[in-house]
């Protein structure tokens, strides 16, 4: 007897971590606005520390997120194997640093 295993295509795992990586940055977003606002953490990135705390953080947070999202899939069409790869990497940064984050709020 021969036993099928199911695996997902690579677009559909390309589809899947782009989904995940939006939520992980906009968790991250959200976490560090309330970190910021009760004043246990600050932002590190110069870039975006002048609007962290506010409404627009978030905004600037997501926007950044969804463009990342459409980069690697138009890098996923020339190079799906490199593409995929990066996601997960991305994926497991920013997974991470949502982590960190959590740990930070609730000590």
């Amino acid at each position: 007897m021969k036993i099928k295993t199911r695996r997902f295509s690579s677009a559909t795992a390309m589809k899947l971590l782009s989904i995940i990586l939006v939520v992980l940055v906009a968790t991250d977003g959200i976490i560090t606005n309330l970190l910021i606002k009760s004043g246990i953490a600050h932002e590190g990135n110069a870039l975006l520390k002048p609007i962290a705390g506010t409404g627009m953080f978030l905004v600037i947070k997501l926007a950044g997120a969804l463009l990342c999202a459409l980069l690697l899939w138009d890098i996923y069409r020339h190079w799906p194997k490199m593409a995929v790869i990066a996601s997960y990497c991305f994926v497991g940064i920013y997974a991470c640093i949502t982590i960190w984050n959590l740990i930070l709020l609730f000590t």
